[in-house]
């Protein structure tokens, strides 16, 4: 394998069971995206041509000073206890590997307990079940974390990683663990104002290729956050110290006040193939590229022909996804020329959303004029992907972090303020003008809500 390691590909995958149809039935609407951005995660991986894939799962049986792995020979899971008995999934182990894995470790010390008879647990089970489900094959190495240090655990990631070279095979990492379990009054382990803060760092480090920042994470923050994935994403860094970073949020949500993220960290193969294509290439398969382009040529295309264009085939993830969003159109000067979005998803995924709103607030937005074929030279274009809405407080909101929707107590008056708005200084700035925008009189008493955005600039 030379100097690039067997380690071809690692991401983040959460493990909700209501993910899983035969569990989740209808209410697995709520986690579409995660489900789709799933089977993007399954591609990725058989692209990269790992026949072996390595999962740590912070659900396995804990040891205080010890590491665990199932070790028979069929790795068997189902969702019996979760009233889904037929939904299985069954990996043959990679023993090779694990051989390695415990050996390497004992070499620094830790030991790896081995689990028999034991069926795997959800946190295992349920990435195991997209993989199998959405077309990878091959072996299985699945672990369990421990009560050790930090520092013990990104160390444990290097064992693997160097485990991994010894069989020479190509192996997939994944670290499975949803994030924050407290983001709602109505989440499993109770509400936290400040629990949103964890989920905030961990995506925006990936967010900024660089996930090494989530070693340096208050501790005391992810007490806060009741989080049960930063174990694992310390073993995965630790298995990928030695690797050029790729990172990409493929989805974030947290429905039931839970943050579900799906993520790529590292991807040899990828990496290898986008070094032959042009740079105009590697621009288009980037988010923050492709939002704000589409957009541009749905309002290009409109104001030209009268045409709505159609959503373009390959897809990133996020665009297959249904989600709310805004598009803003502003001129080269930095003056708004039009803004127009959702607050729930109306078309069948993101792109049909952007292109739709795209439209409108080019020719429909009541502030300002259609723009005009002579204007289009002048416009730069931004796309918000709105996440779900939450109900808060007037002390809970951050003008710079979540958007607002105000609504008044009958519900049929409701205004929206994206987050992070030039001029809006504090929260009940923001509350005031979003009542203003929906007529709702000064002093009435209204519902907050409050939403996160994910914000894609056009480059110019």
């Amino acid at each position: 394998m030379g100097n690039a390691g067997a380690i071809v590909f690692s991401g983040i995958a959460p493990h909700p069971p209501i993910m899983v149809d035969e569990v989740g039935r209808e209410a697995t609407a709520e986690v579409r995206a995660s489900i789709d951005a799933m089977a993007e995660l399954t591609r990725r991986v058989v692209r990269s041509g790992a026949e072996t894939v390595v999962l740590i799962s912070p659900h396995a049986p804990l040891h205080a000073d010890a590491f665990v792995a199932y070790q028979q020979t069929n790795l068997y899971g189902d969702f019996a206890n979760f009233r889904a008995p037929n939904a299985r999934i069954e990996f043959p182990l990679d023993q090779e590997l694990l051989v390695a894995i415990k050996k390497t470790a004992a070499e620094k010390t830790y030991d790896v307990i081995g689990l028999e008879d034991f069926s795997l647990d959800h946190g295992s089970a349920v990435p195991l079940y997209f993989l199998d489900r959405n077309g990878w094959s091959g072996g299985v190495v699945a672990l369990g974390y421990s009560f050790l240090s930090n520092e013990d655990h990104l160390k444990f990631g290097e064992c693997i990683s160097a485990a991994a070279n010894v069989t020479g095979r190509p192996t997939a990492f994944i670290a499975s663990g949803d994030l924050s379990h407290r983001l709602k009054p109505e989440a499993p382990a109770g509400y936290n104002a400040t629990a949103y803060l964890f989920d905030r760092e961990v995506v925006d480090a990936i967010h900024e290729n660089s996930p090494d920042r989530i070693v340096e994470i208050d501790p005391e923050l992810r007490r806060t956050a009741g989080e049960c994935g930063y174990r694992s994403m310390l073993v995965a860094l630790g298995a990928i110290n030695k690797l050029p970073r790729a990172c990409e949020v493929l989805n974030y949500e947290a429905p039931f006040g839970v943050g579900y993220l799906v993520a790529q960290l590292t991807n040899a193969g990828a990496s290898k193939s986008a070094s032959l294509q042009p740079a105009a290439d590697q621009e288009d398969a980037d988010p923050a590229t492709q939002l704000p382009a589409l957009a541009r040529n749905a309002v290009e295309t409109f104001v030209r022909t009268g045409r709505q264009i159609e959503a373009p085939d390959n897809l990133l993830a996020l665009l297959v996804a249904r989600a709310p969003c805004f598009v803003s159109i502003k001129t080269n000067a930095g003056e708004l020329r039009g803004c127009i979005g959702t607050v729930e998803p109306v078309k069948d995924n993101l792109a049909q959303e952007i292109i739709a709103n795209a439209i409108n607030a080019a020719t429909r937005d009541p502030r300002f004029y259609p723009v005009a074929p002579e204007e289009l030279a002048d416009l730069r274009y931004s796309v918000d992907v709105l996440g779900s809405a939450e109900p808060t407080t007037l002390a809970q909101l951050d003008p710079r972090v979540f958007g607002v929707i105000v609504e008044d107590e009958s519900e049929r008056r409701r205004g929206l303020l994206l987050p992070d708005i030039p001029g809006v200084e504090s929260a009940s700035q923001q509350v005031d003008i979003a009542a203003r925008k929906a007529g709702i009189e000064p002093g009435a008493p209204v519902k907050l809500s409050r939403f996160r955005v994910d914000r894609y600039r056009e480059k110019r």
